[in-house]
């Protein structure tokens, strides 16, 4: 499947806050998530505490040790809310 993607400032504001190696670190995974937000490589799962408060589906991908990227999917465009330690899932 062919995806679109659309960061959220949220998202942005917080990616630029990051350490220059983090933010490496996000542009590699970020190779893997464009071509697939599913890829086994960057361990995605739902995230229900945040899928409750948000009513729809929440996914959350590693980045690295402690950085996760929070997105949800609708049809073909993939919404990215934000990039985070795991402080994003008590949101």
């Amino acid at each position: 499947m062919k995806y679109r993607f659309k960061p959220t400032q949220r998202f942005w504001e917080s990616f630029y806050a990051l350490s220059s190696d983090q933010k490496e670190s996000a542009r590699r995974a970020w190779k893997i998530f464009r071509e697939n937000p599913f890829d086994q490589r960057l361990r995605p799962r739902k995230i229900h505490k945040l899928s409750a408060r948000y009513n729809r589906t929440i996914y959350a991908v590693d980045i690295e040790a402690d950085l996760r990227v929070v997105f949800y999917v609708e049809g073909v465009l993939v919404v990215t809310v934000d990039i985070g330690s795991h402080d994003l899932y008590r949101g």
